[in-house]
Parts: structure tokens; C-alpha cells; sequence
């Protein structure tokens, strides 16, 4: 299946949560003709008064437009959403910009493959309120020629960096990034605790958080540590896992002295444990890659 192109400028999307609604007014705002469909149906009330199309089925959502667009809790909800609709998913590209893991990406792609459509596989790396504005950009994968085809529609709620033809790597790199994002906001809050347990504002060490995060490339070498990680090569003459590990069992001794959840920093210190034992106490920071990439 090869899509033509959205010529009359229509797209339907279905889900209409936060993340549906903003993109389903960015297409309004471009002149789009949009269909849109919710289980909760008065959802779309307020995007109807400023023009899309309320599909009474599914069905007729699928077949309003070309490209369809599904926001999701996760990939498990696309197929009770389609049951009895099946016929209708012919010749449609479906864009998923659901969260889930990369198998349940591909076996989308098998199941919207047998009844005749696409599967684009999408991660949109802003919050809803970013849709569509500078500096947004969405992880796709799938099928080249088709995310081709419909680039200049799907430009228009973030930049698309097209990542492959594997379904599942869009939401490998869509998950990779939340990983850092999700990990790190922890990292603040758990260490806003830390000093928190001294009578410090969290307000007080804000600057002192930013400056790190801001700085955090250049301190961390993350260009140098790609480099190391490439080559499978971690030199330690600046700073090895051993003097590191020992700055992270302070932290988990330091969390246990004032009384906060040390679950965190128990596991970063299991990695630098890990990966001493393993032979790599003299090497760089990067070579806990070499735990991490393993599951033991």
C-alpha cells in the first residue's frame, strides 16, 4: 500500500485528549478539513464550533481521510477502538503517536498490514501546549515512502525526524528520551530533598540545579562519551568509576543520614558496584554502558 498524496487537505484524528485536541486545532488552523472521533464523544464539541467534523463511527472517521491519527493511552487501545471497523482501514496510513514499547509498535504494523493499511509509528517530544510551535519535533518510523508522502502534513504539529523503517525505533527513541527527561527530573527532585532536609528552600537551590543541568554536557563530556561508547574504549585518567562509585555511595550515605528515600541513588551506586566488578573500576564513567546494556 502506497498512500497518494493528502491532496484535499484532510486529516482525522482520533483521541482527543489533551494531545488529540491540540493537534486537531493546529490542522483547523492550517485550513485542514478535520474529522475527529472520541469514545467520549463531547469531547469534540469544542473542536466542532471551530470546524472539524464529528464522526459518528468509527468507521465513517476512517473514511473521512487518508491519513488518520491516533493519540492513545497506548497501543492496546487502537484495536478495540477499530473492532467491527476493520473494513474501513483499507488504504489508510495510520500515524500512532501512542506511547508504548516497540514490539507492541510492530505488532500494529502486522495487524494494520492485514487489513490493508500503513502504520507510521510517531513520538511527539513536546507537551501539548507546544504542539505545533517552535521547536517541537515528533520521532517517525515505518514505511519511507509513505512518511514522505504525507512530511509536509505532519510538519505541521513538529518537526518529523524520520529514524527508519523498523516500526519500533521511533518508539525507541521517543522512550530513550523520556528516560533522560524522567530520570533527571527525579534526580532534581531527590536532590532538592537532600538540602530540603537542612531547612533549604527548594526556590534556594534552583539556580544551583539549573547551572547543572546547563552545564551538564560540557562537565559530562557527552560528545566524548558517545565517542567511548562507539569504540567500546573507556579511558579513566580523569575520572574512574572507583573515585565515582565512591561519590555515589556518599550520596546513598548521605539520603539514609537525613531521612529521605534513597531508592535513587541506591540504584546509580548499583551500576558503579556493577561495573567494578566487572573489571571496569579504572575506566571512564562510560563504561557503565557495559552494565547497563546487559541485564544481570
Amino acid at each position: 500500500m502506497n498512500p497518494s498524496t493528502n491532496k484535499e487537505n484532510a486529516v482525522t484524528i482520533i483521541g482527543l485528549g489533551p494531545m488529540g485536541q491540540a493537534m486537531a486545532t493546529v490542522y483547523l488552523n492550517k485550513g485542514y478539513r478535520v474529522t475527529v472521533w472520541n469514545r467520549t464523544a463531547s469531547r469534540a464539541d469544542g473542536l466542532v464550533e471551530k470546524g472539524a467534523v464529528k464522526a459518528s463511527t468509527v468507521a465513517d472517521a476512517l473514511r473521512a481521510s487518508e491519513l488518520v491519527i491516533l493519540s492513545l493511552t497506548d497501543y492496546e487501545a487502537m484495536y478495540p477502538i477499530f473492532a467491527g471497523s476493520e473494513d474501513a482501514l483499507a488504504n489508510r496510513l495510520i500515524v500512532n503517536l501512542s506511547s508504548d514499547t516497540p514490539d507492541k509498535t510492530r505488532e500494529a504494523a502486522a495487524w494494520l498490514k492485514s487489513h490493508g493499511a500503513e502504520l507510521l509509528v510517531g513520538g511527539v517530544m513536546v507537551p501539548a501546549e507546544l504542539v505545533g510551535k517552535e521547536g517541537a519535533y515528533v520521532f517517525y518510523s515505518g514505511q519511507k515512502t509513505v512518511f514522505e508522502t504525507h512530511e509536509a502534513t505532519l510538519r505541521l504539529i513538529g518537526k518529523p525526524d524520520y529514524v527508519g523503517e523498523d516500526p519500533g525505533l521511533a518508539q525507541l527513541y521517543y522512550q530513550a528520551q523520556l528516560d533522560i527527561f524522567l530520570t533527571s527530573l527525579a534526580a532534581y527532585l531527590h536532590a532538592t530533598a537532600l538540602v530540603g532536609s537542612a531547612g533549604v528552600s527548594a526556590k534556594t537551590f534552583l539556580p544551583y540545579a539549573i547551572e547543572t543541568f546547563d552545564s551538564l554536557s560540557v562537565i559530562g563530556g557527552l560528545a566524548e562519551a558517545a565517542d567511548h561508547i562507539d569504540a567500546g574504549k573507556y579511558p579513566g585518567e580523569m575520572a574512574n568509576v572507583i573515585m565515582m562509585g565512591a561519590t555515589a555511595d556518599h550520596i546513598v550515605g548521605a539520603s539514609r543520614a537525613v531521612g529521605i528515600n534513597s531508592r535513587l541513588p541506591e540504584a546509580v551506586k548499583a551500576l558503579y558496584d556493577r561495573t567494578i566488578a566487572t573489571g571496569h573500576g579504572k575506566d571512564g564513567w562510560p563504561s557503565l554502558f557495559e552494565a547497563i546494556k546487559k541485564n544481570s
